[in-house]
């Protein structure tokens, strides 16, 4: 039986797999719009990279050492992937807003993994 908390964090792997498809869909559809060059993303991109490398430098029991690096990895692989957004060609842009999405499922898929794994 999964503890509470246990349950919160699944509830939060499914919500991060349901975000990246979401993405996933929207830059296949090509549906979305927004100023990639501006400096908000910028600053978002910056601060996900940062969140992320702040993730792994925190101590952690060996029992969720796998989790942290699940979620440092994945923040900074998102903050990148954003970062390269800002400076490629604009034909990139929907074939890049997939790979973030990807990057949220894979996130969610394997954080409901090492929970199952932890239980």
């Amino acid at each position: 039986m999964l503890s509470p908390a246990r349950i919160t964090q699944m509830l939060m792997d499914i919500v991060f797999m349901m975000l990246g498809l979401l993405v996933v869909w929207l830059g296949a559809s090509g549906r979305i719009y927004f100023d990639r060059r501006s400096a908000p993303v910028l600053i978002l991109s910056i601060a996900l990279v940062v969140w992320g490398l702040m993730a792994f430098a925190r101590p952690a029991q060996p029992c969720v050492r796998w989790e942290k690096w699940n979620r440092g990895g994945s923040l900074v692989l998102l903050g990148l992937v954003l970062l390269a957004m800002t400076r490629v060609p604009f034909l990139w842009v929907p074939k890049l807003l997939m790979a973030l999405g990807l990057v949220l499922v894979l996130r969610g898929l394997l954080g409901s993994l090492l929970i199952f794994k932890q239980s």
